[in-house]
């Protein structure tokens, strides 16, 4: 079964999530099929917080892919944005 979930990236206390489609058996840190973005929780001021390629996670939708739950939050979080 295919998830879109998030992948911790970064250093010690300075997180940095890659927003990755992948089948929900591998390790967080494994293989990912795609990137399809990434959310910075700690960017300031003109830094990008979150960056979705929108055509990319409609794609792995339509092919039932399932986001986690942080991932949903997320995308509904960058269309609102978007609109």
């Amino acid at each position: 079964m295919l998830t879109i979930r998030l992948a911790r990236g970064g250093s010690k206390k300075r997180p940095f999530y890659t927003l990755t489609v992948t089948d929900s058996r591998n390790p967080v840190t494994g293989s990912h099929i795609e990137q399809v973005g990434f959310f910075n929780p700690i960017a300031r001021g003109q830094e990008v917080r979150l960056s979705v390629k929108e055509d990319r996670v409609a794609h792995w939708l339509s092919v039932g892919a399932q986001p986690s739950e942080r991932v949903a939050q997320l995308l509904k979080q960058a269309a609102k944005a978007a609109a």
